[in-house]
């Protein structure tokens, strides 16, 4: 019985992994260095709790925790001004779209509307590719003359690779993946568990 129960854990971990994130090639060891670049911040810049989430826009694992999670955290800590979210760039090899996926949004960064062009990606998808996103660049208003030649010239090809860089530095290896002050979440877990560690955190610090 003992080595039936040595082989279901790793089963069972397995499992939690591959329904809950998309896996990519494994990166260095955990560590909590290089987690904050020039990313756009979501919230108010000196909220206690910091939310560093690496993400692929072609995840759909990222997909559900921006349509299930992002929403109350953002109502609950962000809008209150308890804490403030970090997007990174983790397109991983497999999704076709994904990387250039993440230069649109950093183009769109470019004219201030990341996160307006952050949401319509997940909202939309990305299967119709560059096409799509020069088109929701232009729904959102944005120059498209720049838009278009930002992301044509792979002008942030460079910071997407930044980001993926200090992902598998800090021991990213699949997304989504966040890191709360410091603490890693994997996976597209349900808000209770980011309101256990934002919790954990804010009372830290006397903000509960």
């Amino acid at each position: 019985m003992k080595g039936k129960n040595l082989w279901v854990i790793p089963l069972v971990f397995v499992a939690l992994v591959i329904v809950s994130g998309c896996v990519g090639d494994s990166g260095g060891a955990t560590g909590n260095s290089a987690l904050i670049d020039d990313d756009t911040v979501k919230g108010d810049a000196d909220a206690p709790v910091t939310i560093v989430e690496f993400s692929d826009f072609e995840c759909p694992y990222c997909a559900r925790f921006y349509r299930d999670t992002l929403g109350q955290i953002d109502d609950t800590y962000i809008k209150t001004g308890k804490g403030k979210m970090v997007f990174r760039d983790f397109p991983l090899g497999f999704h076709k779209q994904a990387q250039k996926a993440a230069e649109a949004a950093e183009c769109a960064g470019e004219q201030g509307k990341f996160w307006d062009m952050h949401d319509m990606l997940f909202e939309n998808g990305v299967s119709g590719g560059i096409t799509s996103f020069k088109q929701y660049a232009k729904d959102l208003g944005l120059n498209t003359a720049d838009f278009d030649e930002c992301l044509d010239s792979d002008a942030m090809a460079d910071e997407v690779k930044k980001d993926m860089k200090d992902g598998s530095a800090a021991g990213v290896s699949g997304t989504p993946a966040f890191f709360i002050n410091g603490e890693l979440i994997t996976g597209a877990q349900p808000f209770s568990k980011f309101k256990q560690v934002i919790d954990k955190e804010l009372q830290k610090g006397g903000n509960a």
